[in-house]
């Protein structure tokens, strides 16, 4: 992407809109509830952790976890500042842009399957705070509250600041409609890379549907007896998020959809990429640290899936990152 193209509305030490200050306040103040817990759990403090949580089975391992994701969310307020500094906008596109396909990858499920979750623990009457009834409490139950609560404000806040960066500096790579796209934009690469990548999707989608409708063949014995109604709005939410990526890759790469705005095939590869890429990764990376108790060990068929899942998101963000790297050479740029 170029970075000659300058905001349309430059951001300034003195000249920053209110509504980008209080985006800003947002996305840094909804961060700090949850890097509390976090740093008073490295600290050794138990709060939010009932007794015989199998958090408090692992001191060491716990501990890096949660200085890892520390750091992760951290990155949350080192984005709201880039995003409205003005040196913000001397960073070059790829190191602003993967972060930020990272943390959309990563809050999208949570901002979409939280909610759905309280819905449909109104439905069903489960509980997301018990693991299921052969276990103790994971946590208590308002840190759930709290945790996600401020993701979602992350997310919108954060969202909606990357937006209006990305309008002001790029926005001129996907004005119009599809049908203005020229006829060669897709380019085969990126046709063979969409297409693979949505064939290789029906994989990790059948399984993750199969789950979704009540199937048990290839979960652990641990993940079939923790099953509650947050398990199953989950792997619909993946399904979902598996169709959709797979959809907006192949509209941009056959520019299909042609009376669309540009900015829904991309916007629909951008999160729903980053999604299935983020979680089936950090499922996996979760998957291959290990457990003591056997019933937890996870199933090749859970691994293939994860993996699967994280294969397809990647392809697919690449369709959308050569999307947007040939329009950046092409598209006229606004004076």
């Amino acid at each position: 992407m170029t970075q000659s193209l300058a905001p349309a509305a430059p951001v300034t030490a003195a000249g920053l809109s209110r509504p980008r200050r209080l985006l800003r306040a947002v996305a840094v103040l909804s961060c700090l509830p949850y890097l509390g817990l976090k740093a008073a759990w490295i600290a050794g403090s138990h709060v939010g952790i009932p007794d015989g949580s199998p958090l408090l089975d692992h001191r060491v391992a716990m501990a890096v976890a949660n200085g890892l994701s520390l750091l992760m969310d951290s990155c949350v307020i080192v984005l709201a500042l880039v995003l409205t500094r003005p040196w913000g906008l001397r960073v070059p596109a790829w190191l602003l842009a993967f972060p930020v396909w990272i943390a959309t990858g990563l809050l999208a499920p949570i901002m979409a399957g939280f909610p759905l979750q309280l819905v449909a623990r109104i439905v069903v009457g489960d509980t997301a705070t018990a693991s299921g009834p052969r276990r103790e409490p994971f946590l208590h139950e308002w840190v759930f509250g709290v945790v996600y609560g401020g993701f979602i404000l992350q997310g919108l806040a954060l969202g909606s600041l990357f937006v209006l960066h990305a309008r002001g500096r790029w926005g001129h790579l996907w004005r119009g409609r599809v049908w203005d796209l020229p006829v060669g934009v897709g380019g085969a690469g990126r046709r063979v890379t969409a297409v693979a990548a949505a064939v290789l999707a029906l994989f990790p989608l059948a399984v993750r549907l199969f789950w979704a409708c009540g199937g048990t063949d290839g979960l652990s014995e641990g993940r079939v007896a923790d099953r509650t109604s947050d398990f199953y709005v989950l792997e619909g939410l993946y399904v979902a998020f598996l169709v959709l990526a797979a959809v907006g890759g192949l509209l941009l790469a056959f520019r299909r959809g042609l009376a669309l705005p540009v900015a829904v095939p991309l916007a629909l590869t951008w999160v729903c990429s980053a999604a299935v890429a983020c979680w089936g990764g950090w499922m996996l990376l979760g998957s291959l640290a290990g457990t003591d108790d056997p019933a937890d060990r996870p199933t090749r068929l859970m691994l293939l899936t994860y993996a699967g899942q994280m294969t397809v998101g990647l392809l697919l963000a690449s369709v959308g990152a050569r999307f947007l790297a040939l329009r950046s050479a092409t598209a006229p740029k606004r004076p």
